[in-house]
């Protein structure tokens, strides 16, 4: 398993910006599919954006397409999600996760998470 630790959430107003980090402690990093969920109180843990393993594809989800970024340096083992436009709907706890698989988009496909990190968008 990668240990991942997430950094960068906290409070922002609506329509602001945040940027989430995610270091990944392997030297594998390159190989695995990284992705971003997130937990909103009361509801399930949903895949936000995720990126393959060489960085050339990404998916999100729907109500965030537009306004986040999902992106990878393999050189230095870490994957950011760079959020704009952010709604009151978006608080929720995020967190970060790592798949063996080349791609993935599923919450079963991910074998690794982080601890998660409060993002907070007031109106």
């Amino acid at each position: 398993q990668v240990q991942l630790v997430e950094s960068g959430g906290g409070l922002v107003q609506a329509g602001g910006s945040l940027r989430l980090s995610c270091a990944a402690s392997t030297e594998f990093f390159s190989k695995y599919a990284m992705g971003w969920f997130r937990q909103a109180p009361g509801k399930e843990r949903e895949f936000v954006a995720g990126i393959s393993f060489s960085g050339g594809s990404q998916d999100y989800v729907d109500s965030v397409k537009g306004r986040f970024t999902i992106s990878r340096d393999n050189a230095k083992n870490t994957v950011s999600l760079r959020m704009d436009s952010l709604k009151p709907e978006d608080t929720a706890v995020y967190y970060c996760a790592a798949s063996n698989a080349k791609y993935a988009t599923g919450l079963a496909d991910f074998a690794s998470w982080g601890q998660g990190i409060q993002v907070t968008v007031s109106s």
